[in-house]
């Protein structure tokens, strides 16, 4: 109800202000919200703090025009926008800040998993047997689920209806894509060992033993 409440209050038009004012307080109010955000920010949702019909591409093109001069910069993650440090500054960040809390903490037969699943999706986890010739432990896919790289995706149509595991917009944060289209090719990444070639055998060592 209190949600109800705040929603009926909050004005989205304002249209006692100026358009050039109205049109700075939705860019601020962009701004905000993707800052306060740890996740990308869906079109759908920025739409809420903006007036009926005003454009939220536009708005985002414009708020790309005022951070230009900025350590941070509006990028595009899957369908949705989030702000990101640019790189030119992440050697001050690790000196100063703590952002040890960001890492992955994945083994190397992990990330090997979750480009499976990237390349993949939806897969099973019968799927992901076939791919490295090895049972995939819960335990594995619950760490890549916790950390909110995976989600389970559509059952499959067959007997038992297994779930399938796909990479979220957290996954593509994590790894600084814009969409799954920016992944590398996946046989240049099977020759670095973290993911099978096509013949379905690991060149990962801890494929072999995980």
């Amino acid at each position: 109800m209190a949600k109800g409440r705040a929603d009926t209050e909050f004005d989205r038009e304002l249209a006692d202000l100026p358009p050039a004012l109205r049109w700075r307080e939705w860019l601020c109010r962009i701004e905000a919200v993707l800052f306060a955000s740890a996740a990308p920010v869906a079109r759908a949702d920025l739409a809420r703090v903006v007036g009926q019909g005003a454009s939220v591409d536009l708005l985002i093109a414009d708020l790309a025009l005022d951070l230009a001069d900025r350590p941070y910069m509006v990028a595009q993650v899957g369908s949705g926008w989030i702000l990101r440090t640019k790189p030119g500054y992440a050697g001050a960040i690790r000196a100063a800040a703590d952002v040890g809390t960001q890492s992955l903490d994945l083994g190397e037969f992990d990330i090997a998993v979750l480009a499976a699943i990237a390349y993949h999706q939806p897969v099973t986890r019968d799927g992901l047997k076939d791919i490295f010739g090895k049972d995939i432990s819960r335990d594995l896919i619950g760490r890549l689920v916790a950390r909110g790289l995976i989600a389970t995706g559509p059952r499959e149509p067959r007997r038992g209806a297994p779930y399938t595991f796909v990479t979220t917009a957290q996954f593509l944060v994590a790894f600084d894509l814009q969409s799954l289209a920016d992944l590398p090719d996946s046989e240049q990444l099977a020759d670095t060992g973290l993911m099978p070639g096509q013949d379905g055998n690991s060149g990962s060592d801890a494929a072999r033993s995980a």
